[in-house]
């Protein structure tokens, strides 16, 4: 069993049934044997953006926490931990949602499954 945590993108496209989201990540996500996590600020990205008209999702950020909740993921949320992480981490990435993401899988010690590159220069653990 291992413990994984999605990247916003990568909830959406399970979520969504999307292509562009590798086999291997799908296979993880749906296998039930593993503790997925989709972080408190995954909502609150979709939230912003679905609010700005950048992005739709059925049901909107609502919608978004009560699919991944019907699909075992569990919401992960904002701890002291994660800002701690945070402060110390390097701006390979600019974006706020996906380095507090990535600060998150720091201090819980999980893979983050996700396709961001950015990211990847952190040197989480990741799979995709």
């Amino acid at each position: 069993m291992g413990r994984y945590l999605l990247d916003t993108h990568a909830a959406i496209w399970f979520l969504m049934g999307d292509d562009k989201l590798s086999d291997t990540a799908r296979r993880i996500i749906g296998d039930n044997s593993n503790a997925v996590y989709v972080s408190v600020a995954s909502a609150w990205e979709l939230a912003i953006k679905i609010g700005i008209g950048k992005l739709r999702f059925p049901g909107n950020t609502a919608g978004f926490t009560r699919m991944a909740q019907d699909n075992n993921m569990i919401i992960l949320p904002i701890e002291t931990a994660h800002l701690t992480v945070l402060e110390g981490l390097p701006f390979h990435h600019r974006d706020p949602f996906d380095r507090l993401i990535a600060a998150a899988a720091v201090a819980e010690k999980m893979t983050l499954i996700t396709a961001d590159e950015h990211i990847m220069r952190y040197g989480v653990p990741l799979v995709w």
